[in-house]
């Protein structure tokens, strides 16, 4: 791992400075990915944006800003590195603000300013540590680092490292409020698109898919020219979830979808109309405790995924008082706290868990029956 310092001025930074919406937010003569295209917008309240104006003005250093070198040639040119900037975002774009106009400090704007004091800021050297290393190295160092301030996630710490072409195109499918991804399945993925949830839960999918981690998966497709296998392939999830169940649901939000399709998705004997009956059967039973466990219980045939209601205390005494201590199949007698409350009759053929049909079976004599 390399970590060297870079020393740039403010002025430099703000040297060819855009700031768009959809485009992201870039300076240091197109050199530098302030804000890439659809990360999460955050900014700093005015009060943090004018303190790191203030700090600059009297010539305090600021904290640490960490740079990313991405790798990349510029426009061709091998001499020149693309950067990205992992951490220091909000005070670099507060900077680069201000120099533009956008907003004044003490009823000053940089264009009112003595021309000293726009030279003192415009020499202002930035603290820069630019990173190379590994991708594993470099991931580490940026867990390492992430430690104050508005913390990144788990995937914009990846999409730092992995930094490309590709994780460009991804965000514009899943990393954006009313992108591609929330449209078509908002429905089924919890989380946020600019907090890039909905492209970590893309990515670990089709990872998954090829029996890789995301990492491995990231670093596989780095310099693809777009991401569209990524997003043919999530496509191909919602749609088999939307035919299979086709009925919408609150319960089907955030459920690993993507898994279920991995493992599921060539079956031929997933009738819609009968799993919907069941679906609607299950949501109306009161023992069922999980309802959204319900969809994969229809695909597995996992009871435990249901979280079938137990047998309250009160019951589970009376018929351990009326069994005399006893266990109903081997006759043994057990103190209460050795004993389990058991279905005589089980859910799955049709019991309900009521006093009639609760049983005190011994520990072995429990785990035998539920593994018959």
């Amino acid at each position: 791992m390399e970590i060297k310092e870079l020393k740039v001025t403010i002025g430099d930074v703000c040297e060819g400075y855009f700031n768009d919406a959809e485009e992201g937010v870039v300076g240091y003569s197109d050199q530098l990915d302030i804000r890439p295209k659809y990360q999460r917008e955050f900014v700093y309240k005015d009060n943090q944006r004018d303190e790191v104006i203030r700090t600059v003005m009297k010539g305090l250093p600021l904290n640490v800003i960490y740079w990313v070198d991405r790798g990349e040639e510029f426009e061709d040119d091998p001499d020149v590195p693309r950067y990205e900037v992992l951490d220091g975002q909000q005070r670099t774009i507060s900077v680069c603000e201000y120099v533009d106009g956008s907003f004044s400090v003490d009823d000053k704007y940089f264009y009112n300013l003595p021309s000293d004091q726009k030279k003192k800021i415009l020499d202002y050297e930035m603290f820069v540590y630019v990173c190379e290393g590994t991708d594993s190295e470099k991931l580490e160092w940026f867990k390492i680092i992430n430690i104050a301030g508005e913390q990144l996630t788990e995937q914009e710490l990846r999409n730092a490292v992995y930094a490309g072409s590709w994780v460009s195109d991804a965000k514009r499918y899943f990393s954006k409020t009313g992108c591609a991804a929330d449209t078509l399945a908002g429905d089924y993925l919890k989380g946020s698109s600019i907090r890039q949830e909905y492209l970590e839960t893309a990515i670990s999918w089709a990872a998954n898919a090829e029996g890789k981690t995301i990492e491995a998966y990231m670093a596989q497709h780095q310099n693809d020219p777009s991401a569209v296998i990524l997003w043919n392939y999530f496509r191909s999830v919602i749609d088999w979830v939307q035919a299979i169940f086709p009925k919408k649901r609150k319960e089907m939000k955030g459920l690993p979808w993507g898994l279920f399709y991995n493992t599921h998705g060539k079956r031929t004997d997933l009738d819609p109309k009968k799993l919907e009956a069941e679906i609607q059967r299950l949501m109306g039973d009161e023992d069922v405790t999980k309802k959204s466990g319900i969809y994969e219980y229809l695909l597995t045939g996992e009871e435990k995924k249901l979280s079938i209601r137990a047998f309250d205390r009160r019951d589970a005494l009376a018929a351990y008082e009326k069994q005399g201590h006893k266990c109903t199949i081997c006759g043994e007698e057990f103190e209460f706290e050795q004993m389990h409350a058991d279905h005589i009759t089980p859910w799955s053929k049709g019991g309900k868990t009521t006093p009639d049909n609760c049983q005190m079976l011994c520990r072995d004599c429990n785990l035998k029956k539920g593994a018959q």
